[in-house]
């Protein structure tokens, strides 16, 4: 995860407190204690254009008793983890949501929540800040010009709009994130509008696996991440306090310092620095962190979504997880070569084939989207 408004406008402290802790990011940790992704249902009331996942519109009576999700809770707590992200599905149709995060809360658990934002209203707002939720993360698909195209369901851009006004009227911080498709990189600059409008303090925009059907291209993406740096910069001078973060794309460090480079050489020269400071390595990559879906399975990080661990109904958290760290295997060194000439490798979070996690990852640099020029050595 970048934080492009910190490394574009500077003031770069020396611990990485670019890593803020909102929703999404993983909060400081180890490969021993990870943060932990938790799907708690399946369940969801929107359709959303290019989400692909395999949601339900009921709740499924497989999925952990309220029972087995306080045990659950109890094992992460004795594991030390040091966060805790609800998502779904939509995590607030979970009839236990408030329960379930209440008491996670209560066990020292930090606890965000991934939302479409449709359930929130001024009360569950007041409910969410209460509680002492960390963030809300709130997504959406694009700026809802054609009534329920993105979401499946009419009215559903206006309810995640309002949602956003009801957490700062609340004063619970809120989120948003954005995935970046072929159709809404369209309409970046409305988005980027949207965002200043409403005074979303922060952002995440984040890569589509290239494997999606509606990933944008090499050229589609690299143009928007000028646009979101141009605008981040404007927003910089302005005095707006929008943090804009990008996530899901190693190489997006390397491509903003190449960016400044060529506007302002002092700055590039921070960047650089910046993305060189071992403190950025203590924030987990995808393999460190942890996924439990409603079932109870305990699987490795976002990119192998097919690989189960083992089941927190069977064994508690941190025997699934030192069992995983054991069981290893060698990465395949040919995944790697192209970044094995790279010249950004002390700075790009991929896995290189010399760290033990590289070949976990379930991500080819075959996905990077630098070209061969940029990254040859100079």
């Amino acid at each position: 995860m970048i934080n492009v408004t910190r490394l574009l406008c500077g003031n770069l402290p020396a611990d990485q407190a670019a890593q803020e802790e909102w929703f999404g990011a993983p909060h400081r940790g180890s490969d021993s204690h990870p943060p932990v992704i938790w799907q708690i249902t399946r369940r969801c009331n929107l359709r959303c254009v290019g989400c692909g996942a395999d949601f339900r519109s009921r709740h499924d009576p497989a999925e952990l008793t309220l029972e087995e999700m306080v045990r659950v809770v109890d094992g992460l707590s004795a594991s030390r983890v040091p966060s805790v992200l609800l998502t779904g599905g939509e995590p607030m149709l979970h009839p236990h949501f408030f329960d379930v995060a209440g008491y996670a809360i209560a066990k020292g658990l930090r606890v965000s929540a991934a939302t479409n934002g449709t359930r929130i209203d001024s009360h569950v707002a007041e409910r969410l800040k209460d509680l002492g939720l960390s963030c809300i993360g709130i997504s959406l698909d694009g700026t809802g010009g054609d009534p329920g195209r993105y979401r499946g369901r009419i009215g559903a851009f206006k309810k995640t709009v309002c949602a956003f006004r009801h957490c700062r009227g609340a004063g619970q911080q809120a989120a948003l994130r954005i995935r970046m498709s072929r159709k809404n990189i369209q309409n970046l600059s409305q988005i980027l509008q949207f965002i200043e409008a409403e005074e979303i303090q922060q952002a995440c925009f984040s890569h589509s696996l290239p494997d999606a059907d509606d990933a944008p291209s090499t050229a589609e993406i690299r143009s928007a991440l000028r646009t979101i740096a141009d605008a981040t910069l404007r927003w910089n001078r302005l005095g707006s306090q929008h943090a804009i973060f990008t996530a899901g794309q190693p190489a997006d460090g390397a491509y903003f310092w190449m960016m400044m480079r060529r506007r302002d050489a002092k700055r590039a020269e921070a960047i650089w620095r910046s993305l060189r400071h071992p403190s950025r390595r203590k924030v987990p990559a995808p393999p460190g962190i942890a996924r439990i879906d409603s079932y109870g399975n305990v699987r490795p990080g976002p990119s192998q979504p097919d690989r189960i661990l083992g089941s927190l109904k069977e064994r508690p958290f941190r025997e699934i997880w030192e069992r995983r760290r054991r069981g290893i295997g060698a990465p395949d060194l040919a995944d790697f070569q192209r970044c094995t000439n790279c010249r950004f490798q002390e700075i790009c979070e991929w896995e290189s084939p010399e760290r033990p996690l590289a070949g976990e990852t379930g991500l080819s640099p075959v996905a990077c989207y630098l070209r061969p020029y940029e990254i040859a050595a100079a």
